[in-house]
């Protein structure tokens, strides 16, 4: 019986033929991502309930993250491998976790190359990563033929483990990609110097693989569709390693797109949805095994109209089942008003790790932490008031209803989202907002007493037996000559539009709020294709990598970026998406300045001092973007040694930066305490 909503979505599928046949529940596959879970025996059982969780939840495929075929092949030193029966043996833990809540996974077999972490890397040739500090061996081509041995035993071995399938990483710019690119292979032997010997590698992996487990088992291969990177591969050499994997025996190809070094973004929330399925969908004509859709698809709807337009057979969601673990099951009891939608924003998951931290996720900080965050109910009945519906708020509210508290929530304003609901108008996070409507519909369906327009009193408040202090921030008003100058404005008066700049600004303290403020200001709408052509994306058929010449953006208005530190700006933002932010504001031709001291501001600008040299900023607004102070005066009225239960969380207790990361866990964590 086809699903109302999302007939092909939740679909089932069959892969691979005979007894090892596996027939998936419905098209939603979760994509690979190392979690940090992976690299050391004692976390087994943790990542078995990870699992076990999504597939609680209704996903068709999970994936792991990547296994190292070889030590060579590490991500990091002493990283995940699967390279002999004691490491098969141990994840029967995760296979039989995931069997028993009625889901499918495949084991990723991933060899780093140059992008290990670490000294013993290992690649087609010496050519250094510019993301790593370590220089790779050029591999032997009796190392190279070994390494294509050792993914096939590995794909054997993650068979006697128990997974239903495999995924062989083959983009990213990993190691198989390596072999693939000019740019990183420039071997003369049997393993590179023409396309067709570049080919050879990925394909005796496969080849090899199929020999091991027959053919029946499922081989998921992950082939880069764009490069992105100089020296990348051509559409026509793309399509030629496809139509060669497929005859060696690939069941699906799942879709990657950029190597982690490419300067285009490819998966962070400034990218559009669904930006890169035309190249999916290219790809599924010249092949007649399924394809999988993936990047920037977060929502069933999305997912829905990619499958029913035919441009996929699946699609893959890794970091939407981080938010949601239960996405799959709303979406079939039509609720998909209540999944909790992925942002896009790094800064829990990829950020952690690139950091060498464990992953989790802004929005649901008990991914990657389901055997230790735990909401349990609640044994006696009692009464929480959390004060103040911003991120943390929303967050202590929800946790502590779904505890089964009997909650009330003060909120100030007439609406909920505090900070948060500033940062959704910034352009490349309007997904911000989804995390609004989510807490939003959570509120409605808990019950919880929602009392907007409504500011906390103290005397009020003593009648709860838990208090939860969430009141939040306030812009930092420095103290600068002419700071009440009628050109001055704080970056709430302008996001929320209250205040409307002129068309030159000089914009006060270059942090996140700064560059995010910069990004509003200079901004302009654009087309899914226009900003493909600001970052230079181009048709691999006519460009290799899929690199073509930048188009320049057009600015809304002359931007000055000014901060009193040294350093450079932006330093601070995210590992794996502030350098995306950073060129925003460079190809929009902000001018930034650092190092300055901010003298004083009148009619004619805004006055500073850079290197003991005086100038003036010309400039029709100055906006104030120099950081916050905690709001918190209802928390010091309940202060007193007398008053127990009072919990002071988010931005009122430690204004930094706007940090929903920290407010939306620490609340978390607070409320599972209670």
């Amino acid at each position: 019986m086809t699903h109302p909503l999302y007939p092909h979505l939740l679909s089932p599928l069959t892969l691979g033929a005979g007894s090892d046949r596996l027939v998936l529940r419905n098209r939603v596959v979760m994509g690979s991502m190392h979690t940090g879970l992976e690299d050391h025996p004692w976390d087994i059982g943790k990542l078995a309930e990870f699992f076990a969780e999504r597939a609680r939840g209704g996903v068709g495929l999970i994936i792991t993250g990547g296994y190292a075929p070889t030590k060579r092949g590490w991500l990091k030193p002493f990283a995940s491998e699967m390279t002999n029966r004691l490491h098969a043996k141990r994840h029967e833990r995760i296979t039989d976790a995931v069997h028993d809540e009625g889901g499918a996974i495949a084991l990723q077999v991933l060899h780093a190359g140059r992008y290990g972490y670490h000294p013993l890397s290992q690649s087609a040739s010496d050519k250094k990563s510019p993301i790593t500090p370590f220089r790779p061996s050029a591999m032997s081509s009796k190392e190279v033929d070994a390494t294509a041995t050792a993914f096939a035993k590995s794909v054997a071995l993650a068979r006697r483990a128990g997974y239903d399938a495999v995924e062989i990483m083959g983009s990213e710019g990993y190691l198989i990609n390596q072999f693939l690119a000019a740019r990183t292979n420039d071997r003369d032997d049997q393993w590179g110097g023409s396309t067709a010997r570049r080919m050879h590698f990925p394909v005796e992996v496969v080849r090899r693989s199929r020999e091991l487990v027959g053919d029946d088992f499922p081989i998921v291969y992950r082939i880069s569709l764009l490069d992105l990177v100089e020296d990348g591969q051509t559409w026509e050499e793309t399509v030629e390693l496809a139509l060669h994997l497929q005859a060696a025996g690939v069941t699906v190809f799942n879709t990657g797109i950029g190597w982690h070094e490419a300067r285009v973004p490819t998966i962070i929330t400034q990218v559009p949805r669904a930006a890169w399925r035309s190249h999916t969908a290219r790809l599924r004509e010249v092949v007649d095994i399924p394809v999988c859709a993936s990047n920037r698809i977060n929502t069933p709807e999305i997912a829905e109209e990619i499958l029913a337009s035919g441009d996929a057979d699946l699609v893959s969601m890794a970091r939407p089942l981080l938010a949601d673990p239960a996405f799959v099951a709303k979406a079939m009891d039509e609720r998909a008003d209540e999944i909790n939608t992925c942002i896009a924003c790094n800064q829990a998951c990829l950020d952690h790790v690139f950091q060498n931290k464990r992953a989790s996720c802004l929005v649901n900080p008990r991914a990657c932490h389901e055997t230790e965050l735990v909401l349990m109910p609640t044994l006696r009945k009692r009464s929480v008031a959390v004060v103040g519906a911003g991120p943390a708020g929303l967050a202590a509210a929800t946790s502590a209803a779904e505890r089964g508290f009997e909650v009330t929530l003060f909120e100030k304003s007439h609406e909920i989202g505090g900070q948060f609901r500033l940062a959704m108008e910034v352009p490349g996070k309007e997904d911000f907002a989804e995390t609004l409507r989510y807490f939003g519909r959570r509120l409605e369906v808990l019950g919880v007493d929602v009392r907007l327009s409504t500011p906390a009193t103290a005397a009020e408040l003593a009648s709860y037996d838990e208090v939860v202090v969430a009141t939040g921030v306030e812009p930092r008003i420095p103290a600068i000559d002419g700071i009440d100058h009628p050109s001055v404005v704080s970056y709430a008066d302008v996001l929320s539009g209250r205040a409307v700049p002129g068309q030159r600004v000089a914009v006060i303290g270059a942090g996140g709020i700064g560059v995010d403020v910069s990004v509003w200001l200079t901004h302009t709408p654009e087309t899914t294709e226009e900003w493909m052509d600001h970052w230079g994306v181009g048709d691999p058929s006519l460009h290799r990598g899929g690199l073509a010449e930048r188009k320049p953006r057009e600015s809304a208005r002359e931007v000055t970026l000014v901060q009193r530190k040294t350093t450079p700006i932006g330093i601070g933002l995210g590992k794996t998406s502030g350098w995306a932010h950073r060129a925003v504001l460079k190809q929009s031709g902000v001018v930034q300045v650092s190092g300055a001291s901010y003298d004083r501001i009148d009619d004619a600008g805004m006055h500073v001092t850079i290197d003991g040299e005086s100038r003036v900023i010309e400039c029709d607004t100055v906006v104030v973007c120099a950081g916050q102070e905690s709001v918190r005066s209802v928390y010091d009225d309940l202060g007193s040694p007398d008053y127990q239960g009072i919990h002071l969380i988010g931005g009122a207790d430690v204004a930094a930066e706007l940090d929903a990361k920290r407010a939306i866990d620490q609340a978390t964590r607070v409320v599972a305490a209670l």
